[in-house]
């Protein structure tokens, strides 16, 4: 049987571990709705955390799998990516009408406003969040509820804190001859000309439209991520190299070199939502072995399952 168990560790982060029978595992701390932590059946870590992380609120915790509501970036009245990371959740007891995910160990959170973020943002809202773990598989199932009497917007961003080997070693496809805008050029936009992205410097883009498959290649792991998305038509590409990540208080200075930022995003577009009416978004992270010599993993047969 699958298994739910919920800490409360010494740092105050009461925390819930997903324990899949074939091994894996994942943990979730009801500060943020986060996820900080998930291993393969092998006990590898497949999420990255900044070795300077604070895990004391009201701070972010920077790695694993932020949530960012009810803005992604700086697009918004709200704080940069939004407040939802940085408050306490509880576990819903009603997520209907999500069907009940009887082979997954699985929680559900609830995130409802309050007073103090009524006056960040003036608008009455649910966001649920489901996490299910299943062999190979992390699973998130993003919903906004609008609870208020008139509509309101928002954007919104899984952020995926990826462990890699070697930043310089990691190609990422599915995202080619794509439009992008990119943050560090004033959000210009450009169109991607590789046929895969590689990384020899800071990269903090927003690539638009993309497809519902990615696929992030670590050549040194022989390990591929599969990103699959739904009702997320953007993806955020995020790794700070060398020189920012000196300016990040809580980023260590070598960290870049292990992790790339792949985000589920709604950005260029927002949601509207009418009184009532609720939103529903869909992640699955998945990991592939990628055996070759010298040649490259078919990126054909990750994607498009040829």
């Amino acid at each position: 049987m699958p298994l739910m168990n919920v800490f409360h560790d010494g740092d105050g982060f009461p925390r819930i571990v997903l324990a899949d029978p074939s091994g894996s595992s994942a943990e979730v701390l009801l500060y943020g709705g986060q996820v900080v932590s998930w291993k393969n059946e092998r006990r590898e870590e497949l999420l990255f955390m900044s070795s300077k992380a604070i895990w004391k609120p009201p701070k972010a915790i920077r790695g694993g799998l932020p949530v960012f509501f009810p803005q992604f970036g700086n697009l918004g009245t709200s704080e940069r990516n939004g407040f939802a990371r940085n408050r306490f959740w509880t576990i819903d007891s009603d997520p209907s009408p999500l069907p009940p995910s009887n082979n997954h160990s699985s929680v559900d959170l609830l995130l409802k406003s309050t007073d103090e973020d009524l006056k960040i943002w003036p608008r009455s809202f649910e966001l649920r969040l489901r996490v299910s773990l299943s062999a190979g598989k992390l699973t998130l199932i993003p919903r906004v509820r609008n609870t208020d009497t008139k509509p309101f917007s928002f954007t919104f961003a899984l952020r995926n804190y990826l462990s890699v080997s070697d930043i310089s070693e990691v190609r990422v496809e599915g995202l080619e001859t794509l439009d992008y805008l990119d943050n560090l050029m004033r959000r210009e936009r450009f169109t991607e000309q590789a046929d895969a992205i590689t990384f020899d410097g800071e990269v903090d883009r927003i690539y638009l439209s993309s497809p519902q498959k990615i696929a992030i290649i670590d050549h040194e792991k022989k390990r591929t991520f599969v990103l699959r998305k739904d009702g997320m038509p953007d993806a955020g590409m995020w790794n700070p190299w060398d020189k920012r990540a000196k300016t990040v208080p809580d980023l260590g200075y070598e960290d870049y070199k292990t992790m790339l930022c792949v985000d589920s995003a709604v950005t260029e577009t927002p949601i509207v939502l009418k009184p009532l009416e609720e939103w529903k978004g869909y992640q699955e992270l998945s990991t592939v072995s990628s055996s070759y010599c010298s040649g490259q993993l078919d990126p054909r047969k990750v994607l498009y399952g040829f």
